[in-house]
């Protein structure tokens, strides 16, 4: 009986490690390591371009100067596709802060608008954030570096 019991047991916790296995293996933690390791593009230094399956994609970063709430920024992205529920995505990178969604309005043609403005750290007056674009909670473009910008 005792036997019985744990075999069906042993069986049981192989088949719920074969099941949720892969994704703990894919987890968010080893996507942000592997993130890691791509070549950064300043934003407010240069524009950021790159060839994606669908063609080309340029971002831009203007600062519009301060607003209520600290420096304005618009971000532009010309993208060779229409997602759905277009986002840019405003990610701390040199501390984590949360995710911060921007709506990314379309302008006509192949061209993406929105303005804001980063948050801010209440430890210190620099903070450099990350931009990733997503369709809804999907990244797009194959972006093959990380978009990145100082707010002072």
């Amino acid at each position: 009986m005792i036997r019985a019991i744990a075999v069906t047991g042993l069986i049981i916790g192989l088949v719920a490690l074969l099941v949720f296995g892969p994704r703990f293996l894919s987890s968010p933690v080893s996507d942000e390591v592997s993130r890691a390791d791509l070549p950064r593009c300043d934003l407010l230094e240069r524009d950021c371009q790159w060839e994606g399956e669908e063609g080309t994609w340029l971002v831009e970063l203007e600062p519009l100067g301060e607003g209520d709430q600290g420096t304005e920024f618009q971000v532009t992205v010309n993208a060779p596709e229409a997602p759905d529920r277009f986002l840019a995505v405003l990610r701390g990178e040199s501390m984590y802060m949360g995710e911060y969604p921007i709506p990314l309005k379309h302008q006509g043609g192949e061209t993406w608008t929105a303005r804001f403005t980063a948050p801010f750290c209440t430890t210190g007056s620099e903070m450099e954030w990350r931009i990733e674009l997503q369709s809804a909670e999907e990244p797009v473009g194959g972006n093959p570096m990380k978009l990145t910008f100082w707010a002072r």
